[in-house]
């Protein structure tokens, strides 16, 4: 997409020389996808406490696998 835009020209510089961005416009979207992944971390960061999983790990574990030993039966052949 196609955008005009009114950039300070000493931060592009800047921004360009950090991420080694060989144009304005690479530098612009590393940019951008850094601050939507910072900003999806801050969002994730948040709910810290707020999720509570009170989950048999070991059990978890023993079902999955007998669950893989039935798929590998089944690969090979077997019931």
């Amino acid at each position: 997409m196609r955008t005009t835009l009114d950039l300070n020209e000493k931060l592009i510089r800047e921004l360009m020389t950090v991420t080694a961005a060989k144009t304005k416009t690479e530098a612009i979207h590393q940019a951008a996808a850094e601050m939507i992944r910072r900003k999806k971390l801050d969002q994730l960061k948040s709910l810290s406490g707020a999720i509570h999983l009170d989950l048999d790990w070991k059990g978890l574990e023993q079902a999955e696998i007998r669950h893989q030993a039935v798929l590998t039966r089944r690969r090979h052949g077997h019931r």
